[in-house]
């Protein structure tokens, strides 16, 4: 009889555990305030997360970071590959209680700051052909690929929920080069930008940017213009093949 009465225990265990985190995220309240003047967005795909956060009021931007996570077993833990809002964190691991249910996610830590306790909900767990989080590994320039091999330095690209962030940054050195996010769409070879945010010119907030893509052997090959106009043809490959940690 007392093995029965693990049954319903370990049943929602496994419940908990199953549930994904993969999509896009907003917060709604940290340590028990509301947040309405600033947006955070966080988005989790392929055992990464990165968030982006601005102002509301001036689309100024305030920072992000991302980075590994884990979750299983109904424990949730983030390392930090980039934090702008405190470098000296990054590297570090921290621990969360989670608690998901449905479309609400909580995570509280025991930080240096005290008590952290932050509400997310989730925007979308919608999925298409560029879903995923991807480093760039080649590019083509006057008909010609060269590729490379990302190492400490890198930049990556998550797509998930029907938002994206970019962010170039140093794991080693902690050096921050920029970041920029928002909507988007993948669909019959035609991919668009809207942006949400920009680190390095707030103005670009609101301008959206089409390419075209393909998916080829895994890849994604992604050509068009820049935002300055000039043309451009980028390989990015899917990060845990592409990305090769230096020891």
């Amino acid at each position: 009889m007392k093995k029965f009465l693990f049954l319903p225990f370990l049943f929602l265990v496994g419940l908990v555990s199953g549930q994904s985190l993969e999509g896009a995220w907003k917060l709604l309240s940290q340590n028990g305030k509301a947040v309405t003047d600033q947006e955070y967005i966080k988005i989790y795909q392929d055992d990464y997360f990165a968030f982006g956060v601005k102002n509301v009021a001036d689309n100024a931007f305030i920072g992000a970071g991302g980075g590994p996570y884990k979750y299983e077993d109904g424990r949730y833990s983030e390392t930090l590959d980039f934090f702008t809002l405190n470098p000296l964190q990054i590297g570090t691991t921290t621990p969360f209680k989670i608690d998901l249910s449905g479309n609400k996610l909580t995570l509280s830590a025991d930080t240096n700051n005290g008590m952290l306790v932050e509400v997310w909900e989730r925007i979308s767990e919608a999925k298409d052909d560029l879903t995923g989080n991807w480093v760039i590994t080649g590019r083509k320039r006057d008909d010609q690929i060269s590729r490379s091999t990302p190492g400490a330095r890198r930049t990556i690209k998550i797509l998930s929920g029907g938002r994206f962030q970019w962010v170039a940054f140093n794991s080693e050195t902690k050096e921050f080069s920029g970041t920029g996010g928002g909507t988007y769409t993948a669909k019959d070879g035609k991919y668009t930008e809207n942006i949400t945010f920009f680190s390095r010119d707030n103005n670009r907030v609101g301008a959206s940017l089409g390419f075209d893509f393909q998916v080829i052997d895994g890849e994604w090959h992604h050509s068009g213009l820049s935002s300055t106009g000039s043309p451009i043809y980028e390989i990015w490959t899917p990060y845990a093949i592409g990305y090769k940690p230096t020891k």
